[in-house]
């Protein structure tokens, strides 16, 4: 396993991005500014449609044959070529996504000191704070983050459940176990897309391991100069993203080496492929970088959830897509030795998932 990082940076006053909006700083501290070549293009048309495929979960469980059809190429398409789409008619009840938005932006709104109470131990991803930030020169995202593990339970931390909000845990409960089943229903029809056995992912996964995010974006009065959240690609086996009904845009996808906006779909989720389906796809559906910007004026508040195998399972390319014309590009390792791995690395684009690449043999 990777060694936990000996120099992590608490977040305190100085680098809590809402507390530093609250001055309305015309500058940027040095520790937000990213060179050059790192800052976003940030364009006037930012709500231009990306042409990011769209699935309607309601054809694939309850259309006819033919829509069921054209609905399983539609999500082929989609993990193929993108590695990224919206899902409609998703089943989740929508007062159950206003809840949990509400209650996470109730939560960011609370005085420091009372978010402080949570904060994000060294080397770990749980708690209130900036993950994967471990040297003091390293450059910081204008994001402020509220991360807790989910299922199973022993990955929980009760001390990091806050008990203000007052309804936070029941509402979290609530939400955890509906965008859980959706992530069983979509892995189903993934497989299907594959040509695999619809269970294959829920019987491989056992006791599959899942963790929600937070994040608040608070305006910046220069957008052009940082970064809400590194390019970096996601190591789960699916992640879903739930956008603030309010929120500006802010959600990135790297195409064809272009930065394209996701604009979001009233009531839809935003669905991405993690690394350990590339990794059991044999790369045939393909996590991708994405990143997030910020806007001088609004906010912008998302709830992440990944979803992704038991640590204890072994993981590698599954047999039915490995062959002459599509050799084995990853090898077998620990699933729980790949979490650690991704969480003590800071976020840069697809670099952790070298762990998993089988390397050209260079010897000859």
């Amino acid at each position: 396993m990777a060694p936990v990082p000996s120099f992590p940076v608490k977040v305190g006053h100085i680098d809590d991005v809402q507390e530093l909006n609250k001055a309305k700083p015309i500058t940027v501290p040095e520790r937000f500014v990213r060179d050059m070549a790192d800052r976003p293009k940030l364009t006037e048309n930012i709500s231009t449609s990306t042409g990011i495929p769209i699935i309607d979960l309601s054809k694939l469980m309850e259309g006819d044959r033919d829509e069921r059809f054209s609905e399983v190429m539609q999500l082929q398409t989609a993990c193929e070529e993108w590695g990224f789409f919206q899902v409609l008619n998703h089943g989740i009840d929508l007062n159950v996504l206003e809840n949990m938005e509400k209650v996470a932006k109730d939560f960011f709104m609370l005085p420091l000191h009372e978010k402080q109470k949570y904060p994000m131990a060294p080397g770990t991803v749980q708690g209130y704070g900036q993950a994967f930030v471990f040297s003091e020169n390293q450059k910081l995202d204008w994001c402020n983050m509220f991360a807790l593990g989910v299922e199973p339970p022993c990955i929980r931390n009760p001390k990091l459940w806050p008990s203000n909000p007052a309804n936070f845990r029941e509402i979290l409960e609530i939400y955890s176990r509906e965008i859980r089943e959706l992530c069983k229903i979509l892995l189903k029809y993934i497989a299907v897309s594959l040509g695999l056995k619809g269970d294959v992912f829920e019987e491989m996964f056992r006791v599959a391991v899942q963790a929600v995010r937070m994040n608040y974006y608070p305006p910046c009065s220069r957008p052009d100069l940082v970064l809400g959240l590194s390019p970096h690609s996601d190591g789960s086996a699916l992640t879903v993203l739930q956008q603030g009904k309010d929120s500006s845009v802010g959600l990135q996808i790297l195409k064809d080496q272009t930065w394209l906006p996701v604009q979001p779909i009233p009531n839809a989720l935003v669905i991405n492929i993690g690394d350990t389906l590339e990794v059991l796809t044999n790369g045939k559906y393909k996590s991708v970088e994405h990143r997030a910007v910020t806007h001088k004026e609004k906010d912008r508040l998302s709830i992440v959830t990944f979803y992704a195998p038991s640590y204890e399972i072994e993981l590698g390319p599954m047999p039915e897509l490995v062959d002459e014309k599509n050799p084995c590009r990853y090898r077998r390792y620990n699933h729980g030795e790949y979490s650690k791995h991704y969480v003590t690395n800071k976020l840069q684009g697809k670099r952790t998932l070298e762990f998993a690449k089988i390397q050209p043999n260079t010897s000859n």
